[in-house]
């Protein structure tokens, strides 16, 4: 089980003097922190399209796989074990999107 918490983005966010809008919508990228499977063949430039106004805040850091920034550094990816989860949308997210997904359905359940 991953342990932690749930968070919502602080109601004023701002990156570069810009005010950031709630829920983060739109194309970001993800600084991967390790390799894994389901992120095989991923180009470390690739973007990924979020919506969203909450975060996983894991208590373990060992199980970030991918931050993303937005007016703060955020948890975007997890794995543990036979889990892998994306706070962004792959269905949505292009080629790199349908790569996951490939990826996904041919992973046999471990890192």
């Amino acid at each position: 089980m991953i342990t932690g918490s749930t968070r919502r983005f602080p109601e004023r966010l701002t990156s570069g003097g810009e005010i950031l809008k709630i829920p983060h919508m739109g194309w970001n990228s993800v600084n991967f922190k390790r390799e894994h499977t389901v992120f095989a063949k991923i180009n470390p430039e690739a973007e990924f399209y979020f919506v969203h106004s909450y975060y996983p805040a894991p208590s373990d850091m060992d199980v970030v796989l991918g931050t993303t920034d937005y007016g703060i550094t955020f948890c975007s990816v997890l794995a543990f074990k036979n889990l892998v989860a994306m706070q962004f949308h792959p269905e949505k997210s292009g080629r790199p999107g349908l790569q996951i997904l490939k990826n996904f359905c041919a992973w046999r359940g471990s890192a």
